[in-house]
């Protein structure tokens, strides 16, 4: 059931007679599990973990010592003081009692991660000083509603850019984890698409990592299954032709600019998300694999659309009159950083939004991508629960860099 790599011997374990064992093959000899008379040190190893209850190994992993995850404790495996393991010299000491998932694990600097019994918490391993052992952190404490009903089917490691793990939650909802042990920083997302994400894997390309999807969408009524690639992240020296802010989307390089859109036929008879020549078009309806602009474009980006948003928590914080905990607030000015960003909405709730105020720079162009301060009022009455909204429906890049709220606490 279990299949890794250490000190040059494969490992075996959890099988169906003996769940809670783990065999090891000879040094260097991959499938060669024959033992020598007397024994020798690069012999195979057999071991079986005694810890008071049936606990099948789920994963095992090499880092630095052999660690193995069961339903009910994580260990390490080791020769003793440092030594390799040997059949006359393991050492399985165990390291916490949180249990494992099925799903293997993901090796992620010095830290390993891995989820949590029932596939419901992703928790970290890492070497402590202190304890002179593996320590780790519950990582999906602050997202509770992103795991409660829910298990994590498949998961995947993209390094760069943004360390960050892409997850497949058993309803098809794309998780994005950004992870950075070093700088203590770790968050989570939901990427919300029209359809169901069913698989997800990486592979190294030749700038950065690729992540690929299994995607399940409904097709004029029919359901299909699309392979897509993420698309690469939108560099600073790019144009705003270039951004790529669709899914299932294609992107269209003509050297006559045309107002006819040919090649959509995955995407027959939906309304598409449409960048030409850096403007968004809406409207646009795949007609046997063809849409029609207004204006003819060199560079179209087309395909399904999706909505980016952000909403802070209520701040709350203590005064000289007490914690502002339940009194009503209402926003004024409030300060938006933004990184090349285009377009974008603010306001109050979902259902009353403006737009941001982005204007060409000569009319019947697109609006340049724009850095700095831009400031906005959102508005709505007071309330306990008031926050601010940030909205992006159109395929153009919104990058918030900081967010200054100016919040008027009503009295007790």
């Amino acid at each position: 059931g279990v299949v890794a790599f250490h000190q040059q011997r494969m490992v075996l374990a959890a099988t169906p007679a003996a769940p809670q064992a783990f065999y090891m093959s000879r040094t260097g000899d991959f499938e060669n599990f024959r033992k020598s008379r007397p024994l020798q040190d690069d012999d195979p190893v057999e071991y079986l973990i005694a810890s008071g209850s049936i606990d099948a190994i789920t994963w095992a992993a090499s880092f630095g010592d052999l660690l193995l995850g069961t339903s009910g404790s994580e260990y390490k495996a080791g020769g003793g003081d440092g030594a390799a393991i040997t059949p006359n010299s393991v050492s399985i000491t165990a390291q916490s009692y949180w249990g494992s998932a099925g799903l293997a694990p993901i090796i992620i600097g010095n830290s390993i991660l891995h989820v949590q019994r029932h596939g419901a918490r992703v928790r970290d391993l890492f070497y402590s000083l202190e304890k002179d052992g593996y320590a780790g952190n519950d990582l999906s404490i602050l997202a509770p509603h992103l795991f409660e009903g829910h298990s994590l089917k498949q998961w995947a490691y993209q390094q760069t850019p943004g360390s960050t793990i892409w997850i497949a939650r058993d309803d098809g909802l794309l998780l994005a984890f950004t992870y950075m042990k070093e700088h203590d920083i770790w968050g989570w997302s939901r990427q919300i698409t029209d359809g169901r994400v069913r698989s997800v894997a990486a592979l190294s390309g030749q700038d950065s990592d690729v992540l690929l999807l299994v995607v399940e969408r409904e097709i004029q009524g029919e359901t299909r299954f699309f392979l897509e690639r993420l698309g690469d992240q939108w560099q600073d020296a790019a144009p705003v032709a270039e951004a790529f802010f669709v899914d299932c989307g294609l992107t269209f390089r003509r050297e006559t600019p045309s107002t006819r859109v040919s090649g959509l036929e995955h995407l027959e008879g939906r309304a598409l998300s449409v960048l030409a020549d850096g403007s968004p078009v809406e409207g646009c309806v795949v007609r046997d694999g063809v849409i029609e602009l207004p204006y003819p474009a060199s560079v179209v980006q087309a395909g399904l659309g999706f909505v980016s948003a952000l909403s802070p928590l209520p701040l709350e914080s203590d005064t000289q009159s007490g914690s502002t905990l339940g009194r009503g607030r209402s926003h004024g000015r409030c300060t938006l950083r933004l990184h090349r960003s285009v377009g974008g909405k603010y306001g109050p709730g979902r259902d009353e939004l403006y737009d941001l105020p982005f204007l060409p720079e000569r009319w019947g162009t697109a609006v340049a991508p724009f850095s700095g301060d831009v400031d906005c009022i959102p508005g709505g009455g007071q309330s306990s629960a008031a926050t601010l909204w940030l909205v992006q429906d159109r395929p153009l890049p919104f990058r918030l860099a900081a967010l200054v709220l100016d919040v008027d606490f009503g009295e007790h």
